[in-house]
């Protein structure tokens, strides 16, 4: 357990800190939110003891351990992916070497009965122990098991770290923090370089990790499936939630509400005590009360509103000029890099206003692809390319987009024609460069800024093909927001590469899955993808191909018809009994809900000790409740009608 104790701490005049307090208790999953700048790393910082706080304490057990993903780091390790996995074992492999060390001189003496043969017995029993408890022989299994979670192959375990990207390094350094298996792990934005499978893995696998977690992400999908808890720095303080964090974003609405409430109430009071000392102030009579009042005016707290970030990013893609009805056509497409077979004969057609996301574990061509469609590397066979086709391209790496020798304005205004050059600095101001922003470098921009200039530029030249490579990578929550309904309005072609399973959801109408050299195409959007391969082959594309094919065996197709019939009668029945506990849940849900109703409507009855914010706040948990139940009851359905179809 970590106690965190009036904590206080301010940069350059900026209180981020005041007198803050909470505990984090084992096997808490804490979800840490607030606007830019609010302290979220340095808290990270401070509870992995990186930062001394300069008031306040960190109370932690002697023994207690922390691991701390930060969210940009710069591995320079030589060693190849495996062996720097397997630092995590320090402690273990040194054990082994002093084990085997002692095993040699243990079985050259011969003085059994002497008290230093006994002392070597002793001491090489306690180092077995300590291996067994610290995970024994079991730890390359461990780091092979989290390898290929994190997407990599067998075939990456002995390539050189440093020959990968910087992206599938940071994977190595999570790799690393999971091995551990610290009391408390700190991640700091763990998603941005996975791909949705891995995201997927890594939710699993840290639902069931026995420590606690701690974490700061912008992928509010990840943020509701791993967090129980939810912690929100604002205006210094922190406000503690035990509610994953859609739950949280409901129930901070209802918090502001009632700070305004009471604000509107105090301003109201003021109002009146300082109009009755200024009517009375010469009055002798009224003298002692209109002291009272100003003691009392003196005395009083000023409410504090929690100031949300309210700035945010604003636009709309332009219209998308006219072109032909077939976007892109792509016929036999290959491409390999050396030996390495990335794409084998791909075939596909896009139609006129598709939007379609491109999914698939890293390493499996996706951007490969979007290169080949902006003729950045050579390939065999052909693209197609539809009529009057004017393509809008922002790659995964902004500094391919951006010259980083110019300022944000000269960014703009270098590729601004006609009348939109007069304009530059109100689009710049939409997308938050303001005042002396707009002089910066782009070399010394944040990664979030970097993305929303990419974004700018972007808007400068119409197209009617959009293709984005990880748009949201360093985007906070509201800019993501916008940028999708931006996305939705617009009235052209879209192919996006994403892994934010949030930010795709009701985006995209067509899913194209990489996998194996190929392309299969799904119908909807990435939900409805995911839903179909957990129920159809997700688990045995988790199994490399060359072990399918040893472990496969023969059998006559009769026997293949029967086996299959049994599998999926076995799951129909499953679906059935899960459809039938929804159902009991859902009527269970709608009977509180409706005597929470009956609660809110009739205060006066309320049982003892309860208060009608009690309520509400139950009653708000069990709608979330039920809606999810509800749309669990709807997916089931889906999968019963497929299996009967």
């Amino acid at each position: 357990m970590v106690s965190i104790t009036d904590l206080s701490i301010h940069f350059t005049g900026k209180e981020l800190f005041r007198g803050v307090s909470f505990v984090i208790s084992p096997q808490d999953r804490i979800g840490l939110v607030g606007k830019n700048g609010a302290g979220k790393t340095t808290l990270l910082n401070i509870i992995a003891g990186k930062l001394r706080p300069q008031e306040g304490r960190i109370s932690m057990p002697k023994e207690y351990t922390v691991a701390y993903l930060h969210q940009e780091l710069t591995p320079h390790s030589q060693k190849t992916v495996f062996e720097e996995a397997m630092t995590s074992f320090r402690n273990i492999i040194r054990l082994q070497e002093e084990e085997q060390m002692l095993s040699e001189e243990i079985s050259r003496r011969t003085d059994y009965e002497s008290k230093e043969y006994e002392q070597l017995i002793h001491r090489l029993t306690g180092i077995n122990e300590r291996i067994d408890l610290l995970g024994g022989m079991r730890y390359e299994a461990n780091v092979e098991k989290v390898l290929l979670g994190l997407g990599f192959s067998r075939e990456d375990f002995g390539r050189a770290l440093h020959t990968f990207s910087n992206g599938w390094q940071m994977r190595v350094e999570l790799a690393k923090m999971l091995l551990l298996n610290p009391d408390l792990l700190l991640l700091d934005e763990p998603t941005n370089h996975l791909d949705i499978e891995s995201i997927q893995w890594l939710e699993t696998y840290l639902k069931s990790f026995p420590g606690a977690v701690m974490l700061v992400s912008h992928d509010r999908a990840f943020l509701d499936a791993v967090t129980n808890r939810t912690i929100e720095i604002a205006n210094a303080k922190i406000y503690d939630y035990k509610t994953s964090y859609s739950d949280f974003v409901k129930l901070r609405k209802e918090r502001l509400a009632r700070q305004q409430a009471i604000l509107n109430n105090q301003e109201k009071t003021v109002k009146e005590m300082e109009e009755f000392i200024n009517r009375f102030r010469y009055k002798a009579t009224k003298a002692k009360q209109v002291q009272s009042r100003i003691k009392q005016l003196e005395r009083m707290e000023t409410i504090e509103i929690d100031d949300l970030e309210k700035a945010a990013i604003h636009f709309r893609f332009p219209p998308a000029p006219h072109s032909g009805k077939v976007s892109l056509q792509a016929k036999n497409l290959s491409k390999s890099y050396g030996d390495k077979l990335v794409l084998k004969e791909v075939n596909f057609m896009i139609d006129r206003g598709e939007k379609i996301a491109f999914v698939g574990k890293n390493g499996e061509g996706k951007t490969t692809l979007v290169k080949m469609i902006m003729e950045e590397v050579d390939y065999q066979g052909e693209i197609v390319r539809g009529h009057q086709l004017r393509i809008g391209y922002l790659p995964q790496n902004h500094s391919d987009f951006l010259n980083l020798q110019d300022t944000v304005f000269e960014t703009l205004d270098n590729i601004a024609v006609g009348d939109v050059r007069k304009q530059v600095r109100n689009i710049l101001g939409a997308f938050l460069f303001r005042d002396d922003d707009i002089e910066k470098s782009v070399s010394v921009l944040s990664g979030g800024e970097k993305s929303r200039l990419s974004l700018a530029k972007l808007l400068l030249t119409p197209s009617n093909l959009l293709i984005l490579d990880e748009p949201t990578n360093h985007l906070d929550m509201m800019s993501k927001e916008i940028l999708k309904n931006a996305l939705i309005q617009y009235d052209g072609t879209l192919i996006i590469v994403s892994h934010d399973r949030d930010f795709l959801q009701g985006l995209t109408t067509k899913v194209f899955e990489f996998s194996r050299h190929t392309i299969k195409e799904y119908l909807g959007d990435v939900y409805d993808f995911i839903r179909r391969k957990k129920m159809s082959d997700l688990k045995d594309l988790e199994a490399s191909p060359s072990r399918q094919k040893q472990t496969a065996k023969p059998k006559s197709q009769h026997q293949l018809d029967y086996a299959q019939r049994k599998e999926r009668e076995k799951k129909k029945r499953k679906i059935k009994r899960q459809i039938e506990a929804l159902e009991e849940k859902i009527e269970h849900l709608e009977k509180e809900i409706n005597d929470k109703t009956h609660l809110l409507s009739h205060p006066d009855m309320l049982p003892e000790g309860a208060s009608i914010d009690s309520v509400s706040i139950e009653y708000n948990q069990l709608q979330t409740s039920l809606e999810e139940t509800m749309s669990g009851w709807e997916r089931l359905h889906g999968e019963l009608e497929e299996f009967e179809e």
